[in-house]
């Protein structure tokens, strides 16, 4: 049986001794979270200088901020890291929590264009795994697997977009991929994302579900992107399949949106730029042996972050809270686990690690969203804790 236990060397960038790393802990003794910054091998809390993260996030320069913030040391990452998994966790003690606070949830679809094919099948399938393979080979044949060089809103892709219609194959997925309109939705509420070493939620009327290992830029209220994290956008594919009017119940349930393990914020070391020569891993671990890797690199993006940022928050969409961003994936896994010709779904019990050496790793148990730890403690739990504590 995979384990869920997470460590230090398990879960910090490469670079992490040079990297601007920050998160969120809940602390037992304060009935509240705190704010906490790496330094060495401690976490410090830095909630007197920055009450969330979002205020930490709206600063001039969140890296220099950070620097500089003094603290309480509250434990060493490993103990912390230890108690976070919620099998086996002492209460009493302090565990980590996803590193995003007050910011919007905020997601992009269909930013790749294999898994843009791969929402075509979703869509043409009509949530059934088993004729996804026959439909996969149709769309192949029609428009290739190698759109990753056509650039969406140009002239090229709206001659494409002609060609489809012409031979009856648009579908709104193929809108969104090549088209000048990112698809922008809400992935979960302020304060809903769960962090590494949480159980993930699978709604259990689903059937045919998947990971969706990505980068997550941060982004402050003015536009500024200030830093990047992991994130699995959990999607439930049979429900998506059903019709896209239900994506709400196929991506926002309880515990299906998680961020982690830091934030890690830009300086000279880490910038943007990196971010978009990041490839991010991906390996699933079930209870029944079964083991699924894959990979997704953000150079083979269809549109770049910083316009996909630029999409989601502008003069016409304002986040005074700033957002997080998941920036979509490439990876799409169709290894059959089951019966041939079946395709991949999760299982409860799977370990689902997403990794990439700038970011470090966020590691996840599957499990059904009703068992899963329920989400109490909203916006308004957090400013009365926060002004209880004299930090408003």
């Amino acid at each position: 049986m995979p384990t869920l236990s997470l460590t230090p060397a398990n879960t910090l960038p490469a670079d992490a001794a040079r990297a601007a790393l920050a998160g969120r802990v809940w602390r037992p003794e304060l009935g509240g979270p705190s704010v906490v910054v790496l330094r060495g091998e401690d976490l410090v809390d830095i909630s007197s200088a920055f009450a969330t993260m979002r205020d930490l996030c709206e600063s001039k320069d969140p890296a220099a901020a950070l620097a500089a913030a003094k603290g309480e040391r509250i434990g060493s990452l490993a103990e912390i890291l230890a108690n976070t998994p919620a099998q086996g966790r002492d209460a009493s003690k302090p565990w980590l929590l996803t590193p995003v606070d007050l910011q919007a949830v905020k997601a992009a679809g269909v930013t790749f264009a294999i898994s843009m094919l791969e929402r075509v099948i979703e869509e043409k399938a009509r949530g059934n795994p088993a004729a996804a393979a026959a439909i996969r080979s149709e769309i192949g044949k029609l428009i290739g697997d190698d759109l990753s060089k056509l650039k969406p809103g140009s002239a090229e892709a709206m001659r494409l977009k002609e060609v489809l219609i012409a031979q009856n194959a648009w579908s709104q997925y193929l809108e969104v991929g090549i088209g000048p309109d990112a698809e922008i939705f809400t992935k979960g509420q302020p304060l809903s994302a769960v962090g590494t070493g949480a159980d993930a939620g699978l709604h259990p009327t689903s059937t045919w579900n998947n990971p969706e290992p990505e980068i997550v830029l941060i982004v402050a209220s003015d536009g500024r992107i200030v830093g990047a994290s992991l994130g699995n956008d959990v999607n439930l594919r049979d429900v998506e399949g059903r019709s896209a009017l239900l994506l709400g119940k196929a991506k926002d349930n309880n515990a299906a949106a998680t961020i982690g393990p830091f934030i890690r914020f830009f300086d000279a070391g880490f910038s943007l730029d990196h971010v978009r020569q990041t490839t991010v891993t991906l390996s699933v671990e079930g209870e029944d042996g079964f083991k699924l890797e894959g990979s997704s690199s953000i150079s083979k993006i269809s549109r770049d972050p910083a316009d996909l940022a630029a999409q989601m928050l502008n003069p016409h969409h304002h986040y005074p809270d700033g957002a997080a961003l998941y920036l979509g994936t490439m990876f799409a896994p169709i290894q059959d686990r089951d019966a041939p010709g079946g395709g991949f779904t999760h299982k409860y019990g799977d370990v689902v690690t997403i990794a990439a050496p700038e970011l470090g790793a966020l590691i996840n148990r599957m499990r059904r969203t009703d068992e899963c730890e329920p989400w109490h403690f909203g916006a308004s739990h957090l400013m009365r804790n926060l002004a209880k504590r004299g930090l408003l």
